[in-house]
């Protein structure tokens, strides 16, 4: 199968178009290589896989170069990851933002709409279409926000909320792509993720917030003196954390064979209740692995930060017949090794 991968250079996106490669399929790859760890990525790819595949430099802003480039390779499966990844560089450019995001991603579906509207098109969307959910009523406990009335987490029939340049430029993209199923027949399929980490994961202090803490950890195990960092609101926040490995399959495995089945719906994604973590239960396990003791500095809550979202996967257990498999314990073991192996930190 031929297989164009946006934002293949990104942490998804590598991890994506590795197993791809592995699997022998003809895979291209495009990305502006703007992100952190994109051309850390590339090299990567090319050390594993050689020249036998394609990597197209390009911006999804240029809607002529994606659909040059859609018309010639005329993909199988779409997978759509390039985008602004952060809610404060969305406060700090919302323009910026709304491009790459929103119109980036309508240049991608106008043009498999125009040149290959047989293709298969994944999208990665957000939780953050849901907005702030302050809404909810919450419980307070010694190291996390409870929210008693979704014992499960959150499933699709939760209202949008675009809230933030962020959650308005991911939230029209994802209404985009189910009204290109709908009117034009395109088969998209939308997953809103909750919080993703793992191998190949560049994380910054405002997007990966697992990885994030993670190198806040292997830190202040060199320099347990020496080394600060920030948490921002009191660390009660929680998320459900989903491995690579599961996401891979999820696209590669489940999506893309129950295509006909799924296109035109959208689907909440992360590791479910069982993988929630707070920021403060994170980091008690980072002690626990490495011997560290951390106190973080605490500022104020982001806006527009959600105390709680968790996804309830019983949507996508039932249609796409998956559901996560790496634990957290296991997962996070895994990213503080290749974080010290590749000297991320």
């Amino acid at each position: 199968m031929r297989w164009l991968i946006t934002g293949g250079c990104g942490f998804l996106g590598a991890n994506v178009a590795d197993r791809c490669l592995a699997r022998g399929e003809e895979v291209v790859v495009l990305d502006n290589l703007s992100r952190t760890g994109s051309q850390q990525n590339l090299a990567w790819l090319r050390a594993r896989h050689g020249q036998g595949w394609r990597m197209v430099e390009a911006d999804i802003r240029n809607a002529e170069a994606v659909a040059r480039l859609v018309a010639e390779f005329r993909p199988d499966v779409v997978v759509h990851l390039a985008g602004q990844v952060a809610m404060t560089t969305s406060l700090a450019n919302p323009r910026a933002d709304f491009e790459i995001n929103a119109l980036g991603s309508l240049n991608v579906l106008e043009a498999v709409r125009l040149h290959s509207p047989e293709s298969v098109v994944l999208y990665s969307s957000t939780n953050k279409v849901y907005g702030d959910l302050e809404w909810v009523r919450y419980e307070e406990t010694p190291t996390r926000y409870v929210a008693p009335d979704f014992p499960d987490g959150f499933d699709e029939s939760l209202p949008l909320s675009f809230e933030s340049p962020y959650g308005c430029s991911k939230g029209c993209a994802d209404q985009y792509m189910l009204d290109y199923a709908r009117m034009f027949g395109i088969r998209a399929v939308v997953f809103r993720h909750s919080s993703m980490y793992g191998g190949r994961q560049f994380a910054t202090y405002d997007q990966g917030w697992v990885g994030w803490f993670c190198m806040q950890a292997i830190q202040t195990a060199r320099r347990p003196n020496e080394h600060t960092f920030t948490v921002s609101g009191n660390g009660k926040q929680v998320r459900d954390v989903l491995h690579a490995d599961d996401l891979v399959r999820l696209y590669l495995d489940c999506a893309v064979p129950r295509i006909n089945d799924v296109a035109g719906q959208a689907f909440n994604i992360g590791g479910g209740m069982s993988q929630s973590l707070s920021i403060l239960e994170l980091l008690r396990r980072l002690e626990e692995m490495l011997g560290v003791e951390l106190r973080p500095q605490h500022l104020a809550p982001r806006a527009s930060d959600q105390k709680v979202f968790v996804a309830n996967i019983h949507k996508a257990r039932q249609l796409l017949g998956w559901e996560p498999r790496v634990r957290a314990r296991e997962g996070i073991a895994g990213m503080l090794t290749w974080l010290q192996s590749e000297s991320v930190t």
